[in-house]
């Protein structure tokens, strides 16, 4: 384990801030509540004068401490790793679909707020970015696979419309729809 050696007020900045980049270097228990948590849990912060700092969970747990269920401490991945997997599960089964936050966000169990700004932080995309790379890359598979038209092919990757689809298939694949599809079809007969 790395050590820093940080005052009591500059790990007390850390904490308040919320900061990611300290997680695992030090830990903040709560002496009124007896909960541990990382430096960037999102819990209501505690009085200062309640707070105790440690570089070891060992250590920690044996003054008494038990790990927050939100931070999830221990945990060497972020806790919200199983939350970002069934988004991304959702997204691939459900892609078809017309989609809002709001349904992904009830699938999940989270407020839509909540889960952009997670989603954002663990993958650094939206969940809507995310989606539309999944229809691209099945009408990538589609253009290479079938014969359809690309307004078939548009529709049947779940894009609303031709416009959304030429544009996010160019950012995905960095060319139109029909320029992927006579690339791959020159590769095939070389």
């Amino acid at each position: 384990m790395a050590y820093i050696h940080l005052s009591f007020d500059e790990m007390w900045e850390k904490f308040v801030a919320c900061d990611r980049s300290y997680d695992g270097i030090f830990y903040v228990a709560v002496r009124t509540t007896k909960i541990y948590c990382r430096p960037s849990c999102r819990s209501r912060k505690p009085k200062k004068t309640n707070v105790e700092f440690f570089d070891d969970i060992e250590e920690i747990e044996k003054a008494g401490y038990r790990a927050c269920k939100r931070c999830q401490p221990k945990a060497d991945y972020s806790p919200h790793v199983g939350l970002v997997r069934e988004v991304v599960a959702f997204l691939v089964n459900h892609y078809k679909q017309r989609l809002e936050l709001k349904d992904i966000s009830e699938h999940v169990g989270v407020s839509p707020y909540y889960l952009e700004r997670l989603f954002k932080q663990e993958t650094a995309e939206t969940p809507r970015t995310y989606l539309d790379k999944i229809r691209a890359e099945k009408a990538a598979y589609l253009l290479t696979n079938t014969s359809g038209t690309n307004l078939q092919i548009c529709y049947e990757a779940g894009f609303q419309s031709p416009s959304h689809f030429y544009k996010v298939f160019r950012q995905v694949h960095h060319c139109t729809p029909s320029e992927y599809r006579s690339s791959n079809r020159k590769g095939e007969q070389l």
